[in-house]
């Protein structure tokens, strides 16, 4: 992969890193302990409120593996390690590398 292909990609992954951080932060509302408050919510009010939080934890974890993947790329990067397959050794596509910037393995290896 040439250099200017590797920096595009670099950018890519810095502007993803921020939006899943900006997320991070929204989303640190809804994580939050669910009160118990019989006065405010009802039960099924409640049971709703924990489906989010849990649905909102879910989320979260989604993100943190995003972001683990996203940072591991950047690191690939400064080690010039980044755009080769870690089975075979061999180039990964550039089309696959602009669809999942983070991806490990080319084409034939992850679906073999």
């Amino acid at each position: 992969m040439n250099e200017s292909g590797q920096a595009a990609l670099k950018q890519q992954i810095t502007a993803r890193l921020a939006e899943l951080a900006a997320e991070d932060a929204r989303g640190e509302d809804a994580q939050g302990v669910v009160e118990l408050d019989q006065q405010m919510v009802g039960r099924l009010s409640r049971m709703d409120a924990l489906q989010m939080q849990a649905m909102a934890k879910a989320q979260a974890a989604r993100r943190q593996l995003e972001t683990r993947r996203l940072t591991a790329a950047l690191t690939r990067m400064d080690a010039d390690e980044y755009g080769y397959c870690e089975d075979c050794g061999e180039e990964i596509a550039p089309k696959r590398l602009q669809l999942d910037p983070a991806a490990l393995k080319c084409i034939s290896c992850a679906s073999g």
